[in-house]
């Protein structure tokens, strides 16, 4: 995990689209909630003021960053009238946040933005495919490709919500590792199988071990309340105990003892911000012998306390 938090800026342009926005947002809200101040984002326009959606919302601006402030990740999020915002002074200020930013993102028409500030000038990019072709003819240095999100040195585009939320996968398993990925991945699942077939969620995790090691997980969700041992499922699923310890460390960078206690810890972290069940009734749920015990790994876990994650409601 970061010793530092993650900082992120997205700048947003009228007409944004909501769906885009949630989509590259709500995968670091998730990883926030595993971890207390593992990110930070703030939201910037070109000119400081409020901000209309596609569909009318309006959206506050942080204010601008400093000069010498720098940013791990700026996002520019455009959608419709790209080529109005693609004026002199959001150019400039395109230029200088991504020259203070250590990995720039443009998502939905946002690589219409980059492109006209000169950020993907020789490099691949790809954008959301309505637009494809005044896209190319507008920047012919551009070599568009036609993938769901392209990543060329450190700047990276997108198109659609969908392919956003595959970008920001990748993004937080390089940041955070793939067990946070798969995790953060699996809260946004609504048709298991396809995402399985289309590398998201539990099919994120690729190579020949993954249908044991998804099982494996399935059974661990399924006794969060009574934990069962680690022999007992890896007979369930037809492995070693070796063999499926492997597998867990190849694909999520942590034992399968460590990744079971974290999604008993999720589930106490939810039950925690959403009920008023004592500590002990926390415990029972959620397969620890005592209070203390749970007390002591969900501060190791998380960076904060039960009563502390209370608080937030």
């Amino acid at each position: 995990m970061p010793n530092k938090p993650l900082r992120v800026s997205f700048l947003l342009c009228e007409g944004f689209s909501n769906l885009v926005l949630a989509c590259a947002l709500e995968p670091l809200r998730a990883v926030r909630d595993q971890r207390e101040d593992s990110v930070r984002w703030s939201i910037l326009t070109s000119n400081g003021k409020t901000v209309r959606s596609s569909s009318g919302l309006r959206m506050a601006s942080d204010g601008a960053l400093g000069d010498n402030e720098k940013s791990d990740v700026l996002i520019v999020i455009s959608g419709y009238g790209y080529r109005e915002h693609a004026c002199t002074d959001t150019r400039r200020l395109i230029r200088r946040l991504a020259a203070s930013s250590n990995t720039v993102i443009g998502v939905d028409t946002g690589a219409w933005l980059l492109a006209a500030a000169g950020l993907l000038r020789g490099r691949e990019a790809t954008i959301h495919w309505q637009v494809e072709a005044s896209f190319a003819e507008t920047f012919p240095a551009v070599r568009l490709r036609p993938d769901r999100f392209v990543r060329d040195g450190t700047v990276w585009t997108s198109g659609g919500a969908s392919t956003v939320l595959d970008l920001m996968t990748v993004l937080i398993e390089e940041r955070f590792g793939a067990a946070m990925a798969f995790a953060v991945s699996t809260l946004f699942v609504h048709d298991s199988a396809r995402q399985f077939s289309s590398s998201r969620g539990p099919g994120h995790l690729n190579g020949p071990e993954t249908p044991e090691l998804h099982a494996a997980i399935n059974v661990m969700v399924a006794n969060i309340e009574k934990p069962v041992s680690l022999e007992a499922i890896a007979s369930t699923v037809g492995v070693s105990l070796r063999t499926m310890h492997r597998q867990f460390i190849t694909r999520l960078g942590m034992p399968p003892g460590r990744y079971y206690q974290s999604l008993r810890l999720a589930r106490a972290k939810d039950l925690a911000e959403t009920t008023d069940l004592s500590l002990q009734q926390l415990a029972v749920l959620t397969g620890f012998s005592m209070p203390a015990t749970l007390s002591r790994a969900y501060k190791a876990h998380f960076g904060t306390t039960v009563r502390r994650s209370r608080a937030v409601r």
